[in-house]
């Protein structure tokens, strides 16, 4: 009997919209979203309420497209560490091509948008968070070095300038204070995460800080990174920015953050690292809710290290 030709079969994807909706990872997209929303309300200038609609739109639908990217990639790493393994690409519910597909598809496609209906000041710097988070910190950092996090923080604390100069069409010290204080903020936020996570991350290959350095080194440099906080969240104040309204909640906060970074160092346990990362979420969406608030009821002051924000 002669030999059948046979036929290769592709690979049927399952994935649903619930799918396509978490591998543009909504909670972070949430997060970059307000702080944009912060940057757009704060910046000197009027925007078009619905140019500041898709403005914001935009912001979201590039973060979303970078976690595609990002879960395309990732995709062997998350298999292995368990809070990553159900999602729909590890988990075989979707095809790669059909994720990356859709994140290269919504960068394009925010990045136009945002140039042809804002301004092109605001679609580079989108183009620039979309590429820098994907492969600065994606494809480069994050399985070379235990400073992923602190220059891949970047990525992450752009949006705020992007609000910005989709107002103002530029950037200025009011828009960097905003950057400086999401970038510093990132590294204690996820190094209380890998410090619970740590033989997760060390059995996907990825040098998080208590993996390379240990936890002592750890918790110290988390320890440094929030007192380092204290004068980076006062800086909307100190340039006129913001008013003391925020100047007084900030440093509240920020006293609080230490707080949780001193019992991170005296815990053995694991107990005050996740109870950090979990503050470290609310403590992030409330400085910048002061920010909104203090600029919604507070004129702000004349600065007090002197220039224009």
């Amino acid at each position: 009997m002669s030999d059948l030709p046979t036929t290769a079969i592709a690979p049927v994807s399952s994935a649903a919209v619930a799918d396509y909706i978490q591998i543009l990872k909504p909670r972070v997209m949430s997060l970059v979203v307000f702080t944009g929303v912060v940057g757009l309300v704060m910046a000197p200038g009027h925007l078009h309420p619905f140019l500041a609609a898709v403005a914001i739109l935009c912001i979201a639908v590039g973060a979303g497209a970078s976690g595609a990217i990002n879960m395309w990639y990732d995709r062997d790493i998350d298999r292995v560490m368990r809070r990553t393994a159900s999602r729909p690409l590890p988990a075989g519910r979707m095809l790669p091509g059909e994720a990356l597909g859709f994140g290269c598809v919504l960068a394009v496609g925010s990045v136009a948008v945002m140039g042809l209906a804002v301004n092109w000041v605001a679609a580079e710097l989108l183009a620039l968070t979309i590429a820098f988070y994907v492969f600065v910190y994606t494809m480069w950092l994050k399985r070379r070095t235990p400073q992923n996090i602190v220059i891949g923080g970047a990525a992450g604390a752009l949006p705020p300038l992007i609000g910005w100069a989709a107002v103002t069409g530029d950037v200025a010290w009011g828009a960097i204070a905003l950057f400086a204080i999401i970038f510093f903020w990132t590294p204690p936020h996820f190094w209380a995460l890998s410090l619970y996570k740590a033989d997760e991350y060390a059995a996907a290959g990825v040098p998080m800080l208590p993996v390379v350095a240990g936890t002592r080194e750890t918790k110290r440099q988390m320890l440094l990174y929030t007192l380092v906080l204290w004068p980076v969240t006062a800086a909307p104040w100190l340039l006129g920015v913001s008013g003391l309204l925020y100047a007084v909640g900030a440093a509240l906060l920020s006293l609080l953050f230490t707080v949780s970074a001193v019992r991170v160092c005296r815990d053995q346990s694991d107990r005050s690292a996740r109870r950090m990362f979990v503050f470290s979420l609310a403590y992030l969406a409330l400085i910048f809710a002061l920010l909104l608030i203090d600029h919604a009821v507070v004129t702000p002051m004349t600065p007090v290290w002197g220039g224009a924000a």
